[in-house]
């Protein structure tokens, strides 16, 4: 019966979730509608309106759920830090990390635009992850080891290094065998990035801008 179908899950939400997942590793985030979702899940074309009104929606929760994870993975790659250069630097190295991770929901977060602005959930879970990054500029700024200036700009700056690198990585465009050697490759490049503004900051060069 199709009422025993919509309860089929125990969570239905959670099971909506997993199956964009397989989707969006199939056909991409646009490549699929809400039915092929409840389909795959198990359940009557009618049951995710209970927790989705569009496929948008679902995809909003999914892109929410993935930074989420992404700013931990940032803060749990940078209390591995002893100063605020290096925890600013492995923040970096844990955002690649979970983008090898997720590669589907990176590329819910990156490739389908206006989620965010869609959903508040969405766009709750994106400014966090930007003011994690932004919270670790600003240290480094305090102790000298990067430009004084709009810290902004310098987030801006860092994100655009590594969300390229993850970019690369997830779509097989660096030719490295194994995630360790494409993070040892990040953390190389956001060494550098790091040793070029710390120069910056000792020299009184002009800030950099994008």
């Amino acid at each position: 019966m199709p009422t025993a179908r919509t309860y089929h899950h125990g969570n239905l939400r959670e099971a909506l979730l997993k199956a964009a997942l397989g989707l969006v590793r199939k056909a991409g985030p646009q490549g699929f509608t809400l039915r092929e979702a409840a389909r795959r899940a198990g359940v009557s074309h009618n049951a995710p309106y209970r927790h989705f009104k569009s496929r948008d929606e679902l995809l909003a929760e999914v892109a929410a759920e993935g930074f989420e994870r992404l700013t931990k993975f940032m803060e749990q790659s940078a209390a591995q830090g002893a100063s605020p250069l290096e925890r600013f630097q492995l923040s970096g190295r844990g955002y690649v990390r979970f983008a090898l991770q997720y590669p589907e929901h990176f590329a819910v977060m990156f490739d389908h635009p206006g989620l965010a602005q869609a959903s508040a959930h969405c766009g709750e879970a994106s400014g966090q992850a930007f003011m994690a990054l932004l919270g670790y500029v600003r240290d480094c700024q305090e102790v000298g080891a990067l430009p004084a200036g709009d810290p902004q700009m310098l987030a801006l700056m860092a994100w655009s290094v590594v969300h390229g690198v993850s970019k690369l990585a997830v779509s097989g465009h660096l030719p490295f065998s194994s995630q360790g050697d494409v993070l040892e490759f990040a953390a190389s490049l956001i060494s550098t990035l790091g040793t070029g503004m710390t120069r910056s900051a000792a020299t009184g060069a002009p800030e950099q801008t994008l």
